[in-house]
């Protein structure tokens, strides 16, 4: 019985890990001024993360970051982006397992996990380019966490219905 469950949820974490390349890839709107583009993938990782815990948190926002960047013609960031989702994912379940069955739990989860992704894109962006490119990164990366966390309630919310995770 053991067994079966840790085979469902690695195949659910599998899943995430594809569904947050693809949100990543085809909901992308470039970002000139940063050197980067807001994308759904902090979706992935919130839904990876809640519905699986901080484990599956930081393998899917981890190598869904990084493999995103290495198809999107990114490279230089991948290494940055390994660091800043596998954290966001890392942080944000750990948060939710502790407070999720509260309103304020879910976005304390969201808003912390984003803050540390932002932190990480902050100085991988000061370092790589310039540190005013640094600070023009805050506010896109904090609308592309924001939105992730908001998709990825609600598809949480549909997925416990049926008893996903």
């Amino acid at each position: 019985m053991e067994s079966t469950f840790r085979l469902r949820r690695s195949i659910i974490a599998a899943m995430l890990l594809a569904l947050t390349l693809v949100l990543g890839r085809f909901f992308l709107i470039p970002i000139p001024w940063t050197h980067g583009n807001v994308n759904l993938c902090d979706a992935g990782v919130f839904i990876a993360a809640m519905l699986l815990g901080p484990g599956a948190g930081t393998i899917v926002g981890g190598f869904g970051g990084m493999f995103l960047d290495l198809i999107s013609g990114f490279p230089q960031d991948a290494l940055f982006s390994f660091a800043a989702h596998g954290l966001e994912g890392f942080i944000s379940g750990w948060i939710y397992k502790k407070y999720g069955n509260t309103t304020w739990g879910k976005w304390t989860a969201i808003l912390v996990g984003t803050i540390v992704m932002i932190a990480i894109y902050f100085i991988c962006n000061t370092v790589m380019y310039h540190v005013i490119t640094g600070f023009l990164s805050l506010g896109s990366n904090f609308i592309q966490g924001m939105i992730g966390g908001i998709v990825a309630l609600i598809v949480i919310r549909q997925l416990k219905k049926h008893h996903v995770g």
